[in-house]
This record gives structure tokens, C-alpha cells and sequence, in this order.
């Protein structure tokens, strides 16, 4: 740990490194105990209340007094009504975590009544450490990071989260990617959002958008991007947004052109936006229904010659 770190940022990167020592043990076990897809995710969930608790003891051993928020155990532990209150994904990328693909990480960010103030973002298997403290900038491995210098969105790499929950709006999903995919250089999913903003901040890549986020899935990598010279927000680029569901974050040139791309697609957006939207979806429903019409009047056709 750093002297001339924040005090409370050294116990974060201490929590974030014991979780992710947790983790690439397991790891390790992966592919051995993958016997049924119910072991696995038995096994996943012990790793993650594991990973979890490591990081809740050292947080709360020398802050005994601030609050917890955390994906696994909630609001469970912690001083009630704190104004200091650690969020914490003990393991962002569960799914890439069993199947052993290496993109997953550690996030924990500390937000002073309401605002976010320290935040680490821990990727075990590279060991590479992001960290932000308001005001001082972002470092990945202790070397200042800044967001992308692109102006033009057609030059972009964006990453974005596919939805997968009951419920969702798949066939949104698809207008967005429509409308995003052939105005960019490429459209990645790596599948844990936390490392997705961390990848903003250092300049990886140059966008970063996704529906159905939780605060511990963005609040460390929030700030990140904004101590990295970066913006991010719900889709219509409005900066309360943390618990709104819908995170976008890219460089303040390529932010600017996102919101009126994704804007519309908000559930903040204007009531002509979204009966726009709806109507863009029927069109594409009905033009693919002439299309495969056509396709097997053809193929009909050339079965009977």
C-alpha cells in the first residue's frame, strides 16, 4: 500500500487483493469441479460469499462505523443509516468466472452521502489495479489513466452487456445494437461491467453502455471514468443515474454523440421518442416477415423446377 494514498483507498485496495486472492485460488478448481452446471454455480456462489466477507472483515475492522451495500449480502452488515457507505461486487463476471473466461473483477467504491469518493476496480487475473479518489485523478497500477482522445464515434470501440434477465427487452436491445454497430469501428462484450468503465477510464476503450446495472456494478468504475476526464450517465447523459438502472460513459467528445443515439431509447426518454422507437420495431418486424416470405416463395420455387 501507498503512503501518499488516501487512507481509506489503502484498506480498499487490501479488501479488493484478499477477494481477489479468494478468487484466482478458485479458479484454479474450476474446470475440475465443472461436473453440472449446478456444482458449478454452487461453487461460484461459495467464491463469491467468500470473496465478500474477506472484503467486508477488512473494511470493517478498521471502519467499524461506515455502512455496507454489497450484491451478495446486501445491507446486512455495517452501521445502519451510515454517510459512509462501502458498495461492493465481490465478483463482477460470475459467469465468465465459471466458464473460465479471465475478464472479472473486484469493485469497491465508498460513497460520503451519496457521493462517490474512493473506488478500486481489481482484475486478479492480470493484477491490474484501478483506483480513483475524488479529486486526484485515476491510476491503473499506480500510472495516471485518461480516456480516449477520439472524436468521431465511426473510429470507436464501444462495450456494452447483453440482457439476460427474465423480462428484458431483447428486441430493444437489438434496435440499440443496430443503430450503434455500423456507426463504430466495433461493439465488444466482455461481460462484467465494472471492468468495462475501468477500460473508459483507461482509454481502452472509448464508450461503455448497458440497461439493467445495479450501483455496485458502477459505482467504482463511475469514478473512475469521471477522474479519468470522461462523462457518464443514464442514456438521455443525466449524471444522477446510479440507481437509475441505465449507465452510459465514453470521453466528453463521444458522450456528447451518444445521447441522442441512446437517448431515445431511455425510460426517460420524451413520450415522441419512445412511441418512435416502438413504431422503428414494427417496421423491422414486418419488413422481416416479408423478407423470410419471399426467401420461401423462392426457395418453393426452386424445388419445383
Amino acid at each position: 500500500m501507498s503512503s501518499n494514498l488516501h487512507p481509506m483507498l489503502n484498506v480498499a485496495i487490501k479488501a479488493a487483493r484478499a477477494a481477489g486472492a479468494i478468487i484466482n485460488r478458485a479458479a484454479l478448481d474450476v474446470e475440475s469441479v465443472r461436473i453440472s452446471q449446478k456444482q458449478v454455480n454452487d461453487f461460484v456462489t461459495e467464491v463469491d460469499q467468500a470473496a465478500e466477507q474477506a472484503i467486508i472483515e477488512t473494511l470493517l475492522t478498521a471502519y467499524p462505523d461506515h455502512g455496507i451495500l454489497a450484491e451478495e449480502s446486501g445491507g446486512t452488515h455495517g452501521a445502519r443509516n451510515a454517510d459512509l457507505v462501502w458498495i461492493i461486487d465481490p465478483l463482477d463476471g460470475t459467469t465468465n468466472f465459471i466458464h473460465g473466461f479471465p475478464v472479472y473483477c473486484v469493485s469497491i467504491a465508498l460513497s460520503v452521502r451519496g457521493k462517490i469518493e474512493q473506488a478500486v476496480v481489481y482484475d486478479p487475473t492480470r493484477n491490474d489495479l484501478f483506483t480513483a479518489t475524488r479529486g486526484r485523478g485515476a491510476y491503473m497500477n499506480e500510472r495516471r489513466i485518461r480516456v480516449s482522445k477520439r472524436t468521431q464515434l465511426k473510429d470507436c470501440l464501444l462495450s456494452t452487456g447483453f440482457p439476460f434477465r427474465p423480462g428484458d427487452n431483447f428486441k430493444c436491445y437489438l434496435q440499440i445494437m443496430s443503430d450503434v454497430m455500423h456507426r463504430t469501428a466495433g461493439l465488444r462484450r466482455p461481460g462484467a461491467a465494472a471492468l468495462d468503465l475501468a477500460y473508459v477510464a483507461a482509454g481502452f476503450t472509448d464508450g461503455f453502455f448497458e440497461t439493467g446495472l445495479s450501483p455496485w456494478d458502477v459505482a467504482a468504475g463511475s469514478l473512475l471514468v469521471t477522474e479519468a476526464g470522461g462523462l457518464i450517465g443514464n442514456f438521455t447523459g443525466e449524471a444522477d443515474f446510479i440507481d437509475q438502472r441505465e449507465c452510459m460513459a465514453a470521453n466528453p467528445r463521444i458522450y456528447g454523440q451518444l445521447v441522442p443515439l441512446l437517448g431515445k431509447y431511455s425510460k426517460f426518454a420524451s413520450a415522441g421518442d419512445k412511441a418512435a422507437v416502438r413504431q422503428a420495431a414494427r417496421e423491422g418486424i414486418q419488413e422481416e416477415g416479408v423478407q423470410v416470405e419471399g426467401e420461401g416463395g423462392a426457395g418453393a420455387g426452386e424445388a419445383a423446377d
